[in-house]
Protein backbone atom coordinates (compact mmCIF):
# COMPACT_ATOMS: atom_id res chain seq x y z
CA UNK A 1 0.00 0.00 0.00
CA UNK A 2 1.41 3.62 -0.81
CA UNK A 3 2.69 5.55 1.84
CA UNK A 4 2.37 8.95 2.67
CA UNK A 5 5.41 10.29 0.72
CA UNK A 6 4.15 8.35 -2.54
CA UNK A 7 0.67 10.23 -2.23
CA UNK A 8 2.25 13.65 -1.80
CA UNK A 9 4.21 13.00 -4.81
CA UNK A 10 1.51 11.91 -6.92
CA UNK A 11 -0.58 14.71 -5.73
CA UNK A 12 2.27 17.49 -7.22
CA UNK A 13 2.05 15.39 -10.29
CA UNK A 14 -1.24 15.38 -10.79
CA UNK A 15 -1.76 19.12 -9.25
CA UNK A 16 1.08 20.56 -12.01
CA UNK A 17 -0.81 18.31 -14.49
CA UNK A 18 -4.62 19.97 -13.90
CA UNK A 19 -4.33 22.62 -11.49
CA UNK A 20 -6.42 25.68 -13.51
CA UNK A 21 -6.97 23.63 -16.52
CA UNK A 22 -10.66 23.12 -17.46
CA UNK A 23 -11.96 19.65 -18.13
CA UNK A 24 -12.60 18.71 -21.77
CA UNK A 25 -14.66 15.15 -20.77
CA UNK A 26 -14.80 13.07 -17.80
CA UNK A 27 -14.78 9.49 -17.66
CA UNK A 28 -16.54 7.34 -14.09
CA UNK A 29 -16.05 3.93 -15.17
CA UNK A 30 -17.51 3.40 -11.71
CA UNK A 31 -21.70 2.50 -11.20
CA UNK A 32 -22.34 4.99 -8.99
CA UNK A 33 -20.37 7.91 -11.13
CA UNK A 34 -20.73 6.92 -14.75
CA UNK A 35 -23.36 9.23 -15.77
CA UNK A 36 -21.46 11.70 -14.24
CA UNK A 37 -20.82 14.73 -16.73
CA UNK A 38 -17.69 17.53 -15.54
CA UNK A 39 -16.95 18.51 -19.05
CA UNK A 40 -16.38 22.42 -18.26
CA UNK A 41 -15.64 22.26 -14.66
CA UNK A 42 -12.24 23.54 -13.38
CA UNK A 43 -9.75 21.84 -11.44
CA UNK A 44 -8.38 23.98 -8.46
CA UNK A 45 -6.09 21.89 -6.72
CA UNK A 46 -5.15 18.59 -6.02
CA UNK A 47 -4.01 17.87 -2.27
CA UNK A 48 -3.09 14.85 -0.42
CA UNK A 49 -4.16 14.04 3.17
CA UNK A 50 -2.34 10.93 4.86
CA UNK A 51 -2.90 8.04 1.94
CA UNK A 52 -6.20 10.16 -0.10
CA UNK A 53 -6.09 11.86 -2.78
CA UNK A 54 -8.86 15.43 -2.97
CA UNK A 55 -9.11 16.74 -6.39
CA UNK A 56 -11.00 20.27 -6.29
CA UNK A 57 -12.94 21.33 -8.65
CA UNK A 58 -15.48 24.57 -9.46
CA UNK A 59 -18.55 24.79 -11.88
CA UNK A 60 -18.06 26.42 -14.92
CA UNK A 61 -18.48 30.39 -14.62
CA UNK A 62 -21.02 30.91 -17.36
CA UNK A 63 -24.80 30.61 -17.44
CA UNK A 64 -24.71 26.99 -18.31
CA UNK A 65 -26.14 23.77 -16.39
CA UNK A 66 -24.42 22.36 -13.86
CA UNK A 67 -22.51 18.76 -13.93
CA UNK A 68 -25.07 16.66 -14.71
CA UNK A 69 -25.15 13.10 -13.50
CA UNK A 70 -27.38 10.72 -11.44
CA UNK A 71 -29.67 13.04 -8.96
CA UNK A 72 -28.55 12.52 -5.54
CA UNK A 73 -24.96 11.12 -5.58
CA UNK A 74 -22.99 14.24 -4.98
CA UNK A 75 -25.65 15.93 -2.85
CA UNK A 76 -26.94 19.08 -3.90
CA UNK A 77 -23.67 19.73 -5.30
CA UNK A 78 -24.84 18.55 -9.01
CA UNK A 79 -28.60 18.21 -11.14
CA UNK A 80 -29.73 15.37 -12.91
CA UNK A 81 -30.48 16.27 -16.44
CA UNK A 82 -34.12 16.62 -16.01
CA UNK A 83 -32.84 19.44 -13.27
CA UNK A 84 -30.35 20.81 -15.31
CA UNK A 85 -32.70 21.29 -17.78
CA UNK A 86 -36.06 22.57 -16.53
CA UNK A 87 -34.96 26.07 -15.84
CA UNK A 88 -37.04 28.66 -17.54
CA UNK A 89 -34.97 31.58 -16.63
CA UNK A 90 -34.11 33.93 -19.46
CA UNK A 91 -30.67 33.91 -20.39
CA UNK A 92 -30.09 37.72 -18.86
CA UNK A 93 -32.13 35.89 -15.46
CA UNK A 94 -29.69 33.13 -16.04
CA UNK A 95 -26.60 34.72 -16.21
CA UNK A 96 -27.46 37.10 -12.81
CA UNK A 97 -28.19 33.95 -10.73
CA UNK A 98 -24.60 32.42 -11.91
CA UNK A 99 -23.03 35.71 -10.88
CA UNK A 100 -25.20 36.13 -7.32
CA UNK A 101 -24.16 32.77 -5.95
CA UNK A 102 -20.63 31.33 -5.60
CA UNK A 103 -19.20 28.92 -7.32
CA UNK A 104 -20.13 25.03 -6.36
CA UNK A 105 -17.39 23.37 -5.55
CA UNK A 106 -17.12 19.02 -6.19
CA UNK A 107 -14.16 16.94 -4.62
CA UNK A 108 -12.91 13.49 -6.56
CA UNK A 109 -11.58 11.89 -3.22
CA UNK A 110 -9.86 8.41 -4.46
CA UNK A 111 -7.61 6.08 -2.13
CA UNK A 112 -5.11 4.22 -4.10
CA UNK A 113 -5.38 0.95 -1.51
CA UNK A 114 -2.73 -1.61 -2.76
CA UNK A 115 -3.33 -1.81 -6.36
CA UNK A 116 -4.14 1.48 -7.76
CA UNK A 117 -2.30 4.78 -9.39
CA UNK A 118 -3.03 7.70 -11.13
CA UNK A 119 -1.09 8.62 -14.64
CA UNK A 120 -0.83 11.65 -16.34
CA UNK A 121 -0.04 11.49 -20.49
CA UNK A 122 -0.36 13.90 -23.32
CA UNK A 123 -3.80 13.82 -25.07
CA UNK A 124 -4.11 10.75 -26.91
CA UNK A 125 -1.11 9.00 -25.18
CA UNK A 126 -1.01 5.35 -25.11
CA UNK A 127 -1.93 3.90 -21.73
CA UNK A 128 0.55 2.02 -19.82
CA UNK A 129 -1.99 -0.06 -17.95
CA UNK A 130 -4.58 -1.82 -19.45
CA UNK A 131 -7.90 0.06 -20.42
CA UNK A 132 -9.83 -2.37 -18.20
CA UNK A 133 -8.49 -1.24 -15.15
CA UNK A 134 -8.99 2.31 -16.29
CA UNK A 135 -11.60 3.56 -13.00
CA UNK A 136 -11.38 7.69 -13.88
CA UNK A 137 -10.34 9.28 -17.18
CA UNK A 138 -10.05 13.06 -16.96
CA UNK A 139 -9.43 14.97 -20.25
CA UNK A 140 -8.04 18.84 -20.49
CA UNK A 141 -6.39 20.53 -23.51
CA UNK A 142 -3.23 19.85 -22.26
CA UNK A 143 -3.29 16.47 -20.16
CA UNK A 144 -4.79 12.83 -19.73
CA UNK A 145 -5.20 12.04 -16.33
CA UNK A 146 -6.14 8.10 -15.94
CA UNK A 147 -6.71 6.77 -12.30
CA UNK A 148 -6.12 2.88 -12.59
CA UNK A 149 -7.19 0.35 -9.91
CA UNK A 150 -8.61 2.93 -7.44
CA UNK A 151 -9.40 0.94 -3.94
CA UNK A 152 -11.83 3.95 -3.74
CA UNK A 153 -13.35 6.89 -6.24
CA UNK A 154 -16.22 8.85 -5.54
CA UNK A 155 -17.12 12.56 -5.86
CA UNK A 156 -18.56 14.94 -3.11
CA UNK A 157 -19.51 18.11 -2.62
CA UNK A 158 -16.55 19.97 -1.37
CA UNK A 159 -17.67 21.30 2.12
CA UNK A 160 -17.98 17.53 2.10
CA UNK A 161 -14.47 16.26 2.84
CA UNK A 162 -15.16 15.86 6.52
CA UNK A 163 -16.88 12.64 5.75
CA UNK A 164 -14.20 10.68 3.70
CA UNK A 165 -10.99 12.06 5.77
CA UNK A 166 -11.90 13.51 8.96
CA UNK A 167 -11.58 10.68 10.91
CA UNK A 168 -8.16 11.31 9.78
CA UNK A 169 -5.12 11.88 12.97
CA UNK A 170 -2.43 14.82 12.12
CA UNK A 171 -1.17 14.55 8.91
CA UNK A 172 2.77 14.34 8.90
CA UNK A 173 3.54 16.08 5.92
CA UNK A 174 0.33 18.32 6.03
CA UNK A 175 1.19 22.02 6.63
CA UNK A 176 -1.59 21.67 9.69
CA UNK A 177 1.02 18.55 11.54
CA UNK A 178 0.26 19.06 15.30
CA UNK A 179 3.07 16.28 17.02
CA UNK A 180 1.16 16.89 20.19
CA UNK A 181 -1.84 16.23 18.77
CA UNK A 182 -0.86 12.82 17.42
CA UNK A 183 1.25 11.96 20.81
CA UNK A 184 -2.03 12.37 22.74
CA UNK A 185 -3.98 10.00 20.31
CA UNK A 186 -1.02 7.75 20.65
CA UNK A 187 -0.92 7.73 24.20
CA UNK A 188 -5.34 7.26 24.43
CA UNK A 189 -4.20 3.21 23.87
CA UNK A 190 -1.38 2.38 26.09
CA UNK A 191 -1.52 -1.27 25.82
CA UNK A 192 -2.00 -1.00 21.87
CA UNK A 193 1.66 -2.26 20.20
CA UNK A 194 3.53 0.86 19.02
CA UNK A 195 3.44 -1.01 15.52
CA UNK A 196 0.09 -1.10 15.31
CA UNK A 197 -0.87 2.14 16.56
CA UNK A 198 1.40 3.72 13.81
CA UNK A 199 -0.51 2.64 11.14
CA UNK A 200 -3.85 3.48 12.47
CA UNK A 201 -4.27 6.53 10.89
CA UNK A 202 -6.62 8.00 13.48
CA UNK A 203 -3.99 8.63 15.34
CA UNK A 204 -1.77 10.40 12.41
CA UNK A 205 -1.62 10.27 9.11
CA UNK A 206 0.54 9.45 6.79
CA UNK A 207 2.71 6.18 7.86
CA UNK A 208 2.41 2.92 6.04
CA UNK A 209 4.55 -0.61 6.65
CA UNK A 210 7.75 0.39 5.51
CA UNK A 211 8.43 3.78 7.77
CA UNK A 212 6.55 1.97 10.84
CA UNK A 213 9.41 -0.93 10.86
CA UNK A 214 11.89 2.05 10.05
CA UNK A 215 10.77 4.09 13.11
CA UNK A 216 10.70 1.27 15.38
CA UNK A 217 13.98 0.20 14.62
CA UNK A 218 15.32 3.72 15.09
CA UNK A 219 13.68 4.60 18.14
CA UNK A 220 15.32 0.74 19.55
CA UNK A 221 11.79 -0.31 19.98
CA UNK A 222 9.97 -3.87 19.13
CA UNK A 223 6.77 -3.16 16.93
CA UNK A 224 4.71 -5.38 19.02
CA UNK A 225 5.78 -3.24 22.15
CA UNK A 226 2.92 -1.17 23.54
CA UNK A 227 2.84 2.46 23.15
CA UNK A 228 3.50 2.86 26.89
CA UNK A 229 6.95 1.21 26.41
CA UNK A 230 8.55 3.65 24.02
CA UNK A 231 10.23 6.48 26.18
CA UNK A 232 9.96 9.47 23.81
CA UNK A 233 6.78 9.39 21.42
CA UNK A 234 7.42 12.56 20.27
CA UNK A 235 11.27 11.78 19.06
CA UNK A 236 10.22 8.94 17.48
CA UNK A 237 7.50 10.74 14.97
CA UNK A 238 9.90 13.74 14.58
CA UNK A 239 12.15 10.71 13.11
CA UNK A 240 9.20 9.24 10.77
CA UNK A 241 8.44 12.77 10.25
CA UNK A 242 12.27 12.96 8.81
CA UNK A 243 12.06 10.01 6.56
CA UNK A 244 8.74 10.56 5.03
CA UNK A 245 9.64 14.29 4.03
CA UNK A 246 13.30 13.35 2.98
CA UNK A 247 11.57 11.12 0.76
CA UNK A 248 9.20 13.58 -1.21
CA UNK A 249 11.49 14.08 -4.62
CA UNK A 250 12.47 11.87 -7.36
CA UNK A 251 14.49 8.32 -6.92
CA UNK A 252 14.42 5.39 -4.79
CA UNK A 253 12.95 5.14 -1.83
CA UNK A 254 15.48 5.08 1.56
CA UNK A 255 15.93 5.81 4.94
CA UNK A 256 19.49 5.63 5.84
CA UNK A 257 22.03 7.85 4.38
CA UNK A 258 23.32 11.32 4.22
CA UNK A 259 20.00 12.85 2.89
CA UNK A 260 18.31 13.09 6.58
CA UNK A 261 18.77 15.73 8.41
CA UNK A 262 18.09 14.80 11.86
CA UNK A 263 17.67 10.99 11.30
CA UNK A 264 20.56 8.77 12.56
CA UNK A 265 21.87 7.16 9.78
CA UNK A 266 25.44 5.74 7.71
CA UNK A 267 26.18 6.78 4.00
CA UNK A 268 24.47 4.22 2.16
CA UNK A 269 21.33 3.50 0.83
CA UNK A 270 18.28 1.33 1.41
CA UNK A 271 16.30 -0.62 4.71
CA UNK A 272 17.52 -0.17 7.91
CA UNK A 273 15.72 -3.59 8.52
CA UNK A 274 12.49 -3.52 5.98
CA UNK A 275 12.81 -6.35 3.32
CA UNK A 276 16.33 -7.59 4.98
CA UNK A 277 15.19 -10.66 6.57
CA UNK A 278 18.30 -13.22 7.26
CA UNK A 279 20.68 -10.18 6.55
CA UNK A 280 22.88 -8.97 9.18
CA UNK A 281 21.49 -5.77 10.95
CA UNK A 282 23.62 -2.70 10.33
CA UNK A 283 23.85 -1.82 14.18
CA UNK A 284 24.73 -5.10 15.85
CA UNK A 285 24.93 -7.57 13.03
CA UNK A 286 22.40 -9.96 14.19
CA UNK A 287 20.22 -11.66 11.29
CA UNK A 288 16.81 -9.76 10.74
CA UNK A 289 13.82 -11.63 10.98
CA UNK A 290 10.43 -10.94 9.64
CA UNK A 291 6.96 -11.62 11.70
CA UNK A 292 3.18 -10.46 11.60
CA UNK A 293 1.53 -8.12 13.37
CA UNK A 294 -1.77 -6.41 13.19
CA UNK A 295 -5.17 -5.85 15.39
CA UNK A 296 -6.04 -8.24 18.07
CA UNK A 297 -8.79 -9.37 15.80
CA UNK A 298 -6.10 -10.93 13.97
CA UNK A 299 -7.56 -9.55 10.23
CA UNK A 300 -5.40 -7.16 9.02
CA UNK A 301 -2.17 -8.97 10.00
CA UNK A 302 0.95 -7.24 8.34
CA UNK A 303 4.47 -8.30 7.45
CA UNK A 304 7.30 -6.70 10.39
CA UNK A 305 11.11 -6.74 10.07
CA UNK A 306 13.24 -6.21 12.97
CA UNK A 307 16.23 -6.58 15.33
CA UNK A 308 16.11 -8.91 18.00
CA UNK A 309 19.42 -7.54 19.70
CA UNK A 310 18.37 -3.97 19.27
CA UNK A 311 14.59 -4.18 19.60
CA UNK A 312 13.78 -7.23 22.11
CA UNK A 313 10.36 -8.15 22.29
CA UNK A 314 8.22 -7.14 25.01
Amino acid sequence: MPEGDSIWRAAAELHKALAGQTLVSSDFRVPRFATLNLAGWTVSEVVPRGKHLLMRLLEPTEASPVATGPAGDAGSAYASPAEAGSAAASPAEAGWEAAARPRRALTIHSHLKMEGSWQVYAPGGRWRKPGHTARCVLRTATADVVGFSLGILEVIPTPDESRVVGHLGPDLLGPGWDAEEAVRRLRAAPDTPIGVALLDQRNLAGIGNIYRCEACFLAGVHPASPVSAVKDLAAMLTEAKGLLEANLGPGRRMTRGTAFPGVRGIPRSGFWVYGREHQPCLRCGTPIRRGLLGPASGLEDRTIYFCPKCQPGP
